[in-house]
């Protein structure tokens, strides 16, 4: 399949955290955290509820705002620029609950992600190529986001995201809400788009053993703290990490 214009990347690590600490209304949530992306990794952020995964990503969005700590994407102080300029820097977020608007259109929830896009007058190529990962969209084009099943919305919130052209696609648990096959069919879909776009994911999930098996690196988070991080195989083998999250 054809690679997207606008997701070639030119840096070695394109994101980078270091020892942050963020929280709400002064309570700490994540307690110096460190982490790296490289341009074209996949990594995972796994973790129980309560962990901090979704503080982590509105973190990264501008949502939240760090107490210490530096966070740097693609070079640039990202914690300089605000929330709204984020995304056309090429940091898509797609939300826990997919979050789609349920009164548009498909094709207008699409339109929603081009807008953040750096290089206008791509739309026909990648929207087409977003038809060609997801087909249900292009059969549900012009039908209200809100009547679309579960799973459809979460492809059409990864689709919107896509829709932006980023550089980075933080998804927040993708597979909430969805039956294990439509899971299943969600996170593959994810690995060829990975591979197609040459595209760097972060993905934050509660099912370990599916995200352990599709990342290329992971990270382990309790309680606001990474505990473990490294090859995911590694991981997987990890005592802790088999009786915590696999029953094992």
């Amino acid at each position: 399949m054809a690679k997207v214009a606008g997701w070639q990347m030119t840096v070695t690590e394109i994101l980078s955290l270091e020892s942050v600490h963020a929280g709400y209304g002064g309570a700490a949530v994540l307690q110096d955290i460190s982490l790296t992306l490289k341009a074209g990794e996949f990594i995972a952020v796994v973790g129980p509820n309560g962990a901090g995964k979704t503080t982590l990503f509105k973190t990264l969005s501008g949502i939240v705002t760090p107490t210490s700590g530096s966070i740097h994407f693609q070079g640039s102080d990202l914690l300089s620029v605000e929330a709204s300029r984020r995304p056309h820097l090429g940091l898509a977020h797609v939300p826990e609950g997919r979050q789609v608007f349920p009164t548009l259109t498909v094709q207008e929830n699409l339109d929603m992600g081009f807008y953040a896009r750096r290089d206008q007058g791509k739309e026909s190529a990648v929207l087409e190529q977003i038809f060609t990962w997801f087909p249900v969209l292009k059969d549900r084009q012009n039908q209200a986001a809100g009547t679309l099943s579960g799973g459809e919305q979460q492809m059409l919130a990864i689709g919107r995201g896509l829709a932006a052209g980023p550089d980075v696609l933080m998804l927040d648990e993708p597979s909430m809400g969805l039956a294990p096959a439509i899971a299943d069919e969600i996170f593959e879909r994810l690995v060829e788009i990975h591979q197609d776009g040459e595209l760097s994911i972060i993905l934050v999930e509660q099912r370990v053993a599916e995200a352990l098996h599709f990342a290329s690196r992971a990270y382990v988070l309790e309680a606001g703290r990474i505990i473990l991080s490294g090859n995911p195989a590694d991981l997987q083998n990890d005592d802790r990490i088999r009786q915590a999250y696999m029953g094992m």
